[in-house]
């Protein structure tokens, strides 16, 4: 559900083997917003909506579309933002390969108090994983 509003997206940008423009990157970073409309709309999930919009806030503030951080980012979308982030790094990529649960592991705990709630992350390695 996350990713739902993923489907504005153009295949071509989607499985790009390479680096995503500017304004790639502006169509990709929309997604949460049109995911966020999306589910706003259907009463079954529009408790959902508000998660779907910050699951790409970070725990810093550097994330989009708001620039929200630490707290002010709903739990449920730090939880999502970990779990997005293990299963995009252990899953495949037109532009790499898969990487080992220790990689991700690893790559989590790089970026605890940055990008991710620290103990969301600690969590989600500890009982998860």
């Amino acid at each position: 559900m996350h990713d739902i509003g993923k489907i504005i997206l153009n295949d071509q940008i989607l499985n790009k083997p390479g680096l995503l423009t500017e304004s790639e990157w502006f169509e990709v970073r929309r997604h949460v917003e049109t995911g966020y409309r999306i589910l706003e709309s259907v009463k079954e999930f529009s408790q959902l909506a508000a998660y779907v919009l910050a699951h790409h806030e970070r725990w810093d503030g550097l994330g989009y579309p708001k620039g929200l951080k630490r707290e002010e980012i709903p739990l449920e979308a730090r939880i999502i933002a970990v779990a997005d982030s293990y299963d995009a790094i252990v899953s495949g990529r037109p532009y790499r390969k898969a990487l080992s649960k220790e990689a991700a592991i690893e790559e989590i705990l790089k970026n605890s108090g940055t990008q991710f709630d620290p103990m969301i992350a600690k969590v989600f390695i500890e009982k998860v994983l």
